[in-house]
């Protein structure tokens, strides 16, 4: 099992506190670090001193760190016009070395959009610029250097673009995750090196996997070629007091905790990472929402890794 640290910085935090836990975050041994893309807070979170940008979050990481993957969970296109997103990520890639993995969705939260003056169209039309925009980056990206890249979708369209900068990586690595049964696994085939689901059961994490293998091999893609993740809140307690106050902390109880996410004792949390490998499930994105609680990070380490 791979294991990458997951966080929601929408909830309010600085870049100061999720530098600290991404140089944590690789100094104990994780593989991943990625932050969810989100404007406004969820939950009864007072949202202070704000949220930050995704990405110039990770063009910071890029820099303050050396080995650690980084990476959204995920980006929705709603969010960035592809043409300066394929320039942004690629940017991005270039400053960490080539260590960036782009989660990519069609998005879904109404009011963070009507908050921020950005449009929301309803689903079919976001997945329909999801599949132009993912046509798009990789065709840019792909383009070789001195020839020029068009493009003509539904949607979107693209005359003569240079296609530059090119991303340190070659193809870049794109997550895409979710529950459809058939337009996600299908884009999954076309462009997607990861699926991922998000806060699921364990039994609906291997159902929606098998759906994602069967539409990939229908598609011509082997599913093989895929790695199978999953995202999982987590707390974890060296006892059940450290476990109970943890979870106060994040606003959730106990109980639902140990039912819908990796939490309770290190033992508990041992045997839910056994049942998701088992599932077949090869990485996990562990959602960490108390970012300066470093003494829990370091327990999760000694529990996980």
């Amino acid at each position: 099992m791979d294991y990458r640290i997951f966080i929601e910085p929408q909830q309010g935090t600085s870049y100061d506190a999720v530098c600290t836990l991404a140089q944590a975050t690789e100094r104990l041994g994780f593989n991943g670090f990625f932050t969810s893309d989100h404007y406004l807070r969820m939950g009864d979170a007072d949202g202070q001193p704000g949220p930050l940008d995704a990405w110039t979050t990770l063009a910071g990481l890029a820099r303050d760190t050396e080995r650690v993957r980084l990476g959204t969970l995920v980006t929705p296109v709603t969010f960035r016009h592809v043409g300066s997103f394929a320039i942004q990520a690629a940017q991005v890639d270039a400053m960490s070395s080539g260590r960036i993995e782009i989660g990519f969705g069609a998005g879904w939260y109404d009011a963070e959009h009507a908050a921020t003056a950005i449009p929301f169209p309803d689903l079919g039309e976001r997945f329909d610029y999801l599949e132009e925009a993912a046509d798009i980056l990789t065709g840019m990206w792909e383009t070789p250097v001195g020839e020029l890249y068009s493009y003509q979708g539904s949607h979107l369209s693209i005359v003569d673009s240079p296609a530059l900068p090119k991303p340190a990586q070659s193809p870049m690595p794109f997550i895409v995750g979710g529950r459809g049964k058939l337009r996600t696994p299908r884009l999954v085939a076309r462009i997607g090196s990861e699926w991922n689901l998000p806060f699921s059961s364990v039994e609906d994490f291997k159902a929606a996997a098998d759906n994602v293998r069967a539409v990939c091999a229908d598609e011509g893609r082997d599913p093989n070629e895929l790695v199978y993740s999953a995202a999982q809140v987590l707390c974890i307690g060296a006892d059940e007091a450290e476990f109970e106050q943890r979870a106060a902390k994040i606003g959730r109880e106990p109980a639902e905790l140990r039912e819908n996410g990796v939490a309770g004792l290190p033992h508990e949390v041992e045997a839910r990472i056994n049942d998701f490998r088992e599932a077949g499930c090869e990485r996990l994105y562990l959602q960490f929402l108390d970012i300066e609680d470093l003494a829990h990070l370091d327990l999760i380490a000694a529990t996980v890794l």
